[in-house]
C-alpha cells in the first residue's frame, strides 16, 4: 500500500518562504533542519492533510514546479487570503475549469505554482441518482 506523496519544493529565501506559507497560506511549521548553522534550510509545513517540504538545497525540486491541492471551498479560502492583503500575492476569483473543478493558481516566492481547487460535485454529492 502506498501513502500520500510529500512534494519537495525549492525555496530561496527563508524569510519570504516562511511569510508566504505560514503567515499567508496558514500552514503550520512541522520541522526545520540544517546540517549546520550556515547550511541551507530544509523544512516541513502542513495545513490539514496537505504536507509539503521546502528546501534551499540545490537539486531538491526545481523552481516553478506545479501541484494541485484540493480544498473544501476554494472560494472561501481565496476570500480569506485576499483579506490578508499580502504584499506579493493577491488571488482573484477561482475559475471554473472545463473538467468541472473551481481552480486558482498562486505562485510562491520561488515561483512554484500552487493550484488550489474544489473538485466538481459528483452525482452522489448533489442528490442525483
Amino acid at each position: 500500500m502506498l501513502g500520500a506523496p510529500v512534494p519537495i519544493l525549492r525555496s530561496f529565501d527563508e524569510a519570504r518562504t516562511k511569510d508566504f506559507y505560514l503567515n499567508f497560506l496558514g500552514f503550520e511549521l512541522v520541522f526545520e533542519h540544517r546540517f549546520e548553522a550556515s547550511a541551507p534550510l530544509y523544512m516541513g509545513v502542513r495545513k490539514g492533510d496537505c504536507v509539503l517540504h521546502l528546501s534551499e538545497h540545490y537539486g531538491d525540486g526545481a523552481p516553478g514546479s506545479a501541484m494541485r491541492i484540493p480544498v473544501d471551498d476554494v472560494s472561501a479560502y481565496m476570500a480569506e487570503l485576499r483579506a490578508k492583503q499580502h504584499g506579493n500575492a493577491r488571488p482573484g476569483e477561482p475559475q471554473l475549469m472545463p473538467w468541472g473543478s473551481r481552480d486558482i493558481t498562486i505562485h510562491d516566492p520561488a515561483h512554484n505554482q500552487l493550484t488550489f481547487f474544489t473538485p466538481a460535485p459528483t452525482e452522489s454529492d448533489d442528490g442525483a441518482a
